[in-house]
Formats: structure tokens, C-alpha cells, sequence
């Protein structure tokens, strides 16, 4: 009967190690660790270049960016020899001018706008607006009157003038805008009869969004 009882507890010792064995083989000691989430790239800001990256010719205004009852007039890419000796001296790149005008007889009507634009090297900007500020102040006489008016900013640095001549026997009106961003100089005007200081900010404003 010892015999006996020795042999259970045997019999039991066994089943209990294999249970062990059992539970421990079950284990999930095969799966797979969880996966990591994969890092989320970090998108660089773009710097934008400093100076203009498409042609003058694309800067140039279209008849969509005027009103409707204007129609072009010229349009061409300006040559070495049409710019001035201090022009060429600031390092003058490119250029290009388009202009526009409308006339209405029934009203005696007859408006003119201009556009001019100009490319130098980034380092010469400012010494271009300064020079071409002076030169557009130094127009005035005593036979016309000219002031420099208020406007919205535009590009880097810009500035507006109305003028008029009194030896003009239209009598027209003139407002002229300078104004440079990045490498370019611009001057857009408007002149003649009907005038209209704001859908001459519109259209400057278009013009400056072009310079890319």
C-alpha cells in the first residue's frame, strides 16, 4: 500500500510538472512585439528667392488686369541702347514696357496707361528708387504743379505722384508710381482726361503680385 501511495504521489508530481511545462510552453513568448509608429517627416519651409525667377515679359500687365474699354496700344521687350547712360551704370539687366489707352470722342475722352519695368542686380535697389525718386521730384517747375500722394505700400519700397502742366492745353492729369521688389523697378502710369486714382491702385497692386 506504500508501494501504492508512492506511486500516486508520483503519478501526481508528474501530471503537475507537465501542467507547468504546458503553461509555460503556451506562453506568448513567440508573438511579435507591437509595432512602433512610424516618425512623422518634418517638412522643410521653402525659402523664397530673393530675386525675381520668371522673365520681365511675364511680369508684364495683360488686358485682364485693366479695365474693359482699354485696348493695347505697344508692347515690347526694351533694348541696351533705349536705357540711359546712369541706368546702364546701376547694372540695368532686362526690361520690358506695355501700354494701353482708351478713347471715348462722344465724351471727349482719352486716357493712357503705361507700364515699365526694369531689372537690376539686388544689391542696387535701393540706390535705383532713390535716384529715380529724385529725378521724377526734379520735374517739377513753374510751369506745372506736383505732389507726392498718399498710396498703399507696395513691394519694398514704392512712392506715388499727380501732376499736371499748365502748358498742357488738355490739361491732362498724370499720376506716376514707383515702386521695387526684389530686383525689379517699376514706374506705371496713368494720364489724360479721365483719370481715376483708385483703379490705378488696383492695377498697381496686380502688377506688383506678378513679380515672382
Amino acid at each position: 500500500m506504500v508501494y501504492d501511495m508512492q506511486k500516486w504521489y508520483g503519478s501526481l508530481i508528474l501530471v503537475l510538472v507537465f501542467f507547468v511545462c504546458s503553461s509555460g510552453c503556451l506562453s506568448p513568448l513567440s508573438e511579435k512585439p507591437a509595432a512602433l509608429p512610424e516618425p512623422i517627416p518634418t517638412l522643410l519651409p521653402t525659402t523664397e528667392s530673393e530675386t525675381s525667377t520668371i522673365p520681365s515679359s511675364d511680369m508684364a500687365l495683360q488686358l485682364t488686369d485693366i479695365p474693359s474699354d482699354y485696348i493695347l496700344k505697344d508692347r515690347s521687350v526694351m533694348v541696351f541702347p533705349e536705357v540711359t547712360q546712369l541706368t546702364r551704370d546701376l547694372g540695368w539687366r532686362q526690361g520690358y514696357f506695355v501700354s494701353f489707352y482708351r478713347i471715348n470722342k462722344e465724351k471727349d475722352d482719352q486716357t493712357g496707361i503705361r507700364q515699365s519695368i526694369n531689372i537690376f542686380p539686388l544689391e542696387n535697389m535701393n540706390k535705383v528708387f532713390s535716384i529715380e525718386k529724385e529725378d521724377m521730384k526734379s520735374r517739377a517747375d513753374g510751369s506745372g504743379t506736383l505732389y507726392e500722394i498718399p498710396f498703399p505700400t507696395i513691394g519694398d519700397t514704392s512712392i506715388a505722384f499727380r501732376g499736371t502742366n499748365a502748358n498742357d492745353p488738355n490739361n491732362y492729369v498724370v499720376y506716376s508710381v514707383l515702386f521695387t521688389k526684389k530686383n525689379v523697378y517699376e514706374k506705371i502710369t496713368m494720364t489724360g482726361t479721365s483719370t481715376d486714382y483708385e483703379v490705378l491702385k488696383d492695377i498697381v497692386q496686380r502688377a506688383a503680385e506678378k513679380i515672382r
